[in-house]
């Protein structure tokens, strides 16, 4: 795959989180994708999975702004440096930044996510 094709789909990752649309994250992904968010955490493999997290954290979000910063690629994977920024239903605005490893299988899907980042402080925001 170009990377060309890895930049776009790594572009629609980020674009589905900031309309907080979760079947179009979820295209971003193959069927048996495997997600580590936070890194260390228990992973979440397939979509069902997927689609349990991302709904969890959309439901405590007003709004969402997540952009990738700086795009690396490397063979099938790629590292992004992201900010997120938002505005939880609570009404307190939250910032956080990190670096997600993807890989991606041989039609551009992402098959594997590792985000490297500390969310504690953003989920004591958001549950405040």
């Amino acid at each position: 795959m170009s990377q060309e094709t890895f930049h776009n789909q790594v572009s629609r990752y980020f674009a589905a989180v900031r309309a907080m649309d979760v079947e179009a994250w979820l295209a971003t992904f193959a069927e048996d994708a495997v997600s580590e968010d936070p890194y260390g955490s228990p992973p979440l493999e397939g979509k069902a999975a997927l689609s349990q997290f991302f709904n969890g954290i959309a439901s405590a979000f007003e709004t969402v702004d997540m952009r990738g910063d700086h795009i690396f690629i490397s063979g099938n994977a790629a590292a992004v440096k992201f900010t997120i920024t938002g505005r939880g239903k609570n009404g307190r605005d939250i910032v956080a930044e990190g670096i997600d490893i993807f890989e991606f299988d041989e039609e551009g899907l992402i098959r594997r996510v590792k985000a490297y980042w500390n969310p504690a402080a953003m989920i004591a925001e958001l549950q405040s």
